[in-house]
């Protein structure tokens, strides 16, 4: 049985975030969406409103499976029995970050990272973009699964 775990914040989880997992998901039997919490960063909303979110979007989908996280994503995969860490890439800043964090997975763990690229025309959303916007009072539902 192959195993992913789909890891973020997703504060909030928007339709670039729905995109990889509906691609990753005829490759895994199972697949385990993290939601981290870093006690450094400040959210919109909790770790419990996320997950409760998320579960409530993939309801429906027997292969899919919430949970919150506060440790390091490895150790999570590990804790999962994960086969591969699911990431998704924007931009070239993206992918430089998460070579480097998949870089140190694999050391520290032995566990390889997927990384998809955006859909077309999905490149500039994010969750802190969102978070912006909602900040200043505007519409996000287009940006929202």
């Amino acid at each position: 049985m192959k195993t992913g775990v789909f890891v973020g914040s997703f504060d909030p989880f928007t339709i670039g975030h729905d995109h990889i997992v509906k691609r990753a998901l005829p490759l895994f039997d199972r697949i385990i969406i993290g939601v981290g919490v870093n006690e450094r960063k400040q959210y919109m909303q909790s770790a419990e409103i996320r997950k409760q979110k998320i579960q409530k979007l993939y309801k429906n989908e027997k292969k899919i499976t919430v949970k919150t996280y506060s440790d390091l994503t490895v150790d999570f995969a590990h804790r999962e029995m994960a086969d591969y860490i699911i990431k998704g890439v924007r931009s070239v800043k993206d992918f430089e970050y998460e070579r480097e964090q998949a870089d140190v997975n694999r050391r520290l763990g032995n566990i390889d990272t997927l990384l998809f690229l955006a859909e077309p025309g999905m490149e500039s959303i994010s969750s802190s973009l969102v978070r912006e916007l909602v900040h200043f009072g505007k519409d996000v539902r287009e940006f929202l699964p």
